[in-house]
């Protein structure tokens, strides 16, 4: 192991693969459509105990609580914010209110843990956060989803099968995900779903290259997720935003403002299949203030995916109170899949194991361990696990049910909580199933193995 590998130790093989292809995705970011190429990061990846990941953040950055931006420059030994910034023009950006970006550490502190540390001393733990890396449903204490996408024939149909019912009708869904593949609306349950962001407003994502084209990794997950909530609520309408373009992963400073603009867009619910740990377990601040901007719009709600590490450990922004926390059943529906998180901050379960959906055309490279260098071809549609996949099982029978009822996202929620807590499964939690309802009622759908 060379003098720059050393932040693998500790690390299970799988975890360290993982880490690295997003570690090399911030150095090297993609272009995106009408703005330049995003600025390059240094991420540092903090192991865990158990050699998973404890969790990531660029090195060099810091979240602060404005109130307290003085005090923490004075405890870094910086200028005043004015003569800083005179300096240093992007020295101290805005993320939200209440919440500022401060780009440089000064001379004293050159590691973030460092001077987050010198400043929690002087000041209390959480006043200045990392700039932590957020992803697609972290697994293992990693940030994939559960598996990388499995093969499947030709022509296979979507499972959970599209609701012939309908249902979804006049509802706004926001999903921050990784894109809308180009050729998404083959597939007839995916009509409609567009790409529209109030930050960057972008076309689907640009056809593949290669003969076979060459899938890379995270490419196909917006689209499997907006499938999966369509097949729950086939008349919903969808925005799909390319939020995750570095490695189906975002820094948290990036993301809310994102979240904030979308609010100008009248959604009934938002839909975010990213998690992350954080360090200390402590609440990702920024996002904490965008939650209260949210509680200014009444009816409307936000749900994340609890992530696949296994563990009871929060993961963020699904253990925040005001944030419906989906974990996934394993194949039987009649248990916790083995690579969910779970806990009393998980507030349901749906189906999350070997969900078939679609997905791009073409051939797709392992990169993670014990499968890394396998190629697998894909025709449209593929097999996939995690959290990720359960949460839009979730966000699709609300969306249903408020067309049906007429209700807003949160009375709808709060109704389909109350009945998965009725169905609750021992040593699970509460359970929902992607049941068709019959017009008027909600019933049981036994060809899904309720």
């Amino acid at each position: 192991m060379t003098q720059t590998d050393k932040w693998r130790n500790g690390l299970q093989p799988r975890v360290a693969d993982e880490v690295e292809h997003i570690k090399a995705a911030f150095r090297n970011p993609p272009r995106t459509k009408g703005a330049d190429r995003p600025r390059k990061r240094e991420i540092i990846a903090i192991a865990a105990p158990d050699g998973g990941l404890d969790y990531m953040f660029a090195e060099g950055e810091i979240l602060v609580r404005e109130e307290y931006l003085d005090r923490v420059l004075e405890i870094l030994e910086h200028p005043s914010r004015r003569d800083l910034e005179r300096g240093q023009r992007d020295a101290v950006q805005p993320v939200i209110a209440g919440v500022a970006l401060l780009t440089t550490l000064g001379r004293r502190y050159s590691r973030m843990v460092d001077a987050v540390g010198a400043i929690d001393e002087r000041l209390g733990p959480g006043i200045a956060t990392p700039n932590h890396v957020m992803t697609v449903c972290p697994g293992q204490g990693t940030s994939c989803p559960a598996t990388e996408p499995e093969e499947v024939y030709d022509e296979i149909e979507p499972f959970p099968s599209v609701c012939q019912v309908g249902g979804g009708a006049g509802v706004l869904i926001y999903m921050a995900d990784t894109g809308l593949l180009r050729d998404a609306e083959t597939h007839s349950w995916l009509a409609g779903v567009r790409m529209r962001d109030p930050v960057e407003d972008a076309d689907p994502l640009s056809p593949l290259q290669g003969n076979p084209p060459v899938i890379p990794p995270y490419t196909g997950h917006g689209t499997f997720v907006a499938g999966v909530t369509r097949c729950m609520a086939p008349s919903a309408e969808i925005i799909m935003t390319n939020a995750f373009s570095v490695a189906g992963s975002v820094l948290e400073a990036d993301l809310v403002p994102r979240l904030e603009a979308a609010l100008s867009l009248g959604v009934d619910i938002f839909h975010l299949t990213v998690a992350c740990l954080s360090r200390h377990d402590l609440p990702l601040i920024s996002f904490l203030e965008w939650l209260g901007r949210l509680r200014q719009y009444g009816g409307v709600v936000c749900i994340a995916a609890a992530g696949n590490s296994g563990f009871r450990r929060p993961t963020w922004p699904a253990a925040f109170s005001e944030v419906i926390s989906v974990g996934a059943l394993g194949g039987d529906w009649r248990g916790r899949a083995s690579f969910s998180n779970f806990g009393g901050w998980v507030d349901v379960y749906a189906p999350g194991r070997d969900l078939v959906n679609a997905y791009a055309t073409g051939a797709y490279t392992c990169y993670a361990s014990p499968y890394a260098g396998q190629v697998r071809r894909f025709y449209g549609m593929a097999k996939w696990s995690g959290t990720s996949f359960s949460t839009p099982i979730v966000t699709g029978l609300i969306a249903a049910r408020m067309s049906r009822t007429g209700e807003n996202s949160q009375q709808a929620a709060a109704a389909l909580l109350a009945e998965a807590r009725h169905q609750a499964i021992p040593g699970v939690g509460a359970v929902l199933l992607p049941c068709c309802p019959d017009g008027t009622a909600d019933r049981d759908c036994t060809r899904h193995r309720c």
